[in-house]
């Protein structure tokens, strides 16, 4: 059963998620990793320890191995080339060498999660996708003709950093009026004058029938939707997914978007952009992984 197995290790905040799958797709195994962060190395421990797990639980030794993590994939695919202020010892550190494999290609964690949606989730046989990741912030990445972005110094799909207002504040990577500061929950206490310190909050006096709470929430998605209608001029995407815990929203939230771009977008030769939830959760990033280690072999 589990010849040809492959594995995808997806690399988190504080924790390591693992699947190992066939080569058309079918779970053998999954795994979960915890680590603290402020112990030197432990999350490069953890992605071992989730790698030997795997493989123990289902007697095998994968024929690919791929890893998913945040920042920016080193030019040659094996590191994390650019990951600033966060897990040291993680840029630059050849994961290949450290697991002991001949190759362990490297990810971008929300590529990979696209990547993911798009073998085994939401946007199954697309080749023309957008993510969204409705957070903490808002991340992304972006499909061409079934080739995932990367961009010339790698920065390409940072989605949640394009400009919604020239007049805005600056956010953390210099742009103004960012889609992030528009619906990300980082900033809803400032966006809602202190009244609410997240989106969970804001979404519950929304369906109390709050009204101011049902603007906040209203411009946000108002600004989601025009996002999404200026992407579609730049990437034409067929599909675009929404994941991330303001995703969980529902129907509060792809309703009113569904709306609000169907108004905004230009509509050519009757192609209209589908707009669907994630179907992969939090194991996206970690099937992505595993699908790059297959596209690499």
């Amino acid at each position: 059963m589990s010849q040809g197995a492959v594995i995808g290790l997806d690399l988190g905040g504080t924790s390591v998620k693992g699947v190992a799958l066939t080569r058309d797709g079918v779970e053998l195994a999954r795994d979960h990793q915890a680590f603290e962060l402020s112990r030197p190395m432990e999350f490069a421990m953890a992605v071992r320890r989730c790698l030997e797990t795997l493989e123990s639980r289902g007697a095998f030794r994968a024929d690919a191995v791929g890893l998913s993590a945040p920042g920016l994939s080193a030019p040659d695919g094996r590191s994390i080339g650019f990951m600033p202020g966060r897990f040291p010892g993680l840029e630059g550190l050849d994961w290949a060498h450290y697991l002991g494999r001949p190759n362990v290609p490297v990810l971008n964690d929300a590529r990979a999660a696209l990547l993911g949606e798009v073998w085994l989730g939401a946007a199954r046989g697309a080749t023309n996708v957008v993510l969204l990741t409705l957070g903490t912030g808002v991340g992304g990445a972006a499909m061409v003709d079934g080739r995932l972005l990367s961009g010339h110094a790698g920065k390409a799909g940072h989605l949640g950093h394009i400009c919604l207002d020239p007049d805005g504040p600056q956010g953390i990577t210099g742009i103004p009026g960012s889609l992030e500061d528009a619906i990300g929950n980082h900033n809803v206490s400032s966006r809602s004058a202190g009244r609410f310190s997240s989106t969970h909050e804001l979404l519950a006096a929304h369906a109390q029938g709050d009204v101011a709470a049902g603007e906040i929430w209203s411009r946000g998605v108002k600004a989601l939707a025009a996002a999404i209608a200026s992407l579609t001029n730049i990437l034409d995407p067929e599909v675009v997914i929404i994941g991330g815990g303001i995703a969980r929203g529902g129907e509060s939230l792809f309703t009113p978007l569904r709306q609000w771009v169907d108004q905004f977008e230009w509509k050519v030769m009757g192609h209209e952009v589908r707009i669907v939830p994630a179907q992969l959760g939090e194991m996206a990033g970690a099937v992505g992984a595993a699908r790059h280690a297959l596209n690499a072999t």
